[in-house]
């Protein structure tokens, strides 16, 4: 066994359909795009959403539903979370640091599961109402931007 007598697995390897190359070949005459019309000829073909004078499918099917172009993207915290971090001053761009939010540009609100045991100054544009008890109970800060 060596590299010489390696080959492809059965089935693995189609043949190329080779088009205009002759009657013998079995693709030869029109080469498989039939008698004459739009789809034989070179040049551009036809677009995908193009349906001749018909309407097409997209304005055929009805509207329906609201898309929200103001609606506000929370990026949420939980008061476990910032437990783990080491920092006692945090506000986004150390969540951002730490992998807890992806955007430090973004709204950030801290939400209040988990336990807290240190003090810690926490500033995000919202806090929940346990979130800001447990921050201030310990004599931290919960500043609203």
């Amino acid at each position: 066994m060596d590299l010489s007598n390696l080959k492809y697995a059965e089935g693995s390897r189609k043949r190329v359909k080779r088009l205009g190359r002759g009657d013998a070949s079995g693709h030869g005459g029109t080469s498989t795009k039939g008698h004459k019309g739009q789809k034989a000829r070179s040049g551009p073909k036809i677009k995908v959403q193009r349906e001749g004078g018909q309407m097409p499918l997209n304005r055929r099917l009805p509207k329906f539903g609201f898309t929200n172009i103001f609606k506000k993207e929370w990026q949420l915290v939980n008061v476990f979370q910032l437990e783990e971090l080491e920092a006692t001053t945090i506000d986004a761009q150390v969540l951002k640091e730490a992998g807890l939010i992806r955007n430090s540009n973004g709204l950030l609100k801290i939400l209040g599961n988990g336990e807290l045991t240190k003090k810690i100054e926490v500033t995000a544009h919202s806090f929940s109402k346990s979130a800001e008890e447990k921050i201030n109970s310990l004599g931290g800060k919960a500043t609203k931007l």
